[in-house]
């Protein structure tokens, strides 16, 4: 699966660990993502993460 970065402060969601702090079981994909999940180190919406290569 693939990583997204936060454009805003550089978080990393990695897919294969999930978001533990906001009930996100490992292996959660982005896209699978709530749409009012926000990066949990500074806030911004999904919009304004991008997909790493």
């Amino acid at each position: 699966m693939q990583k997204f970065v936060c454009n805003v402060c550089g978080y990393i969601y990695d897919p294969a660990a999930g978001d533990p702090s906001t009930g996100i079981a490992p292996g959660t994909s982005f896209e699978e993502l709530p749409d009012d999940w926000c990066c949990p180190e500074c806030g911004v919406g999904k919009d304004q993460f991008t997909a790493v290569s």
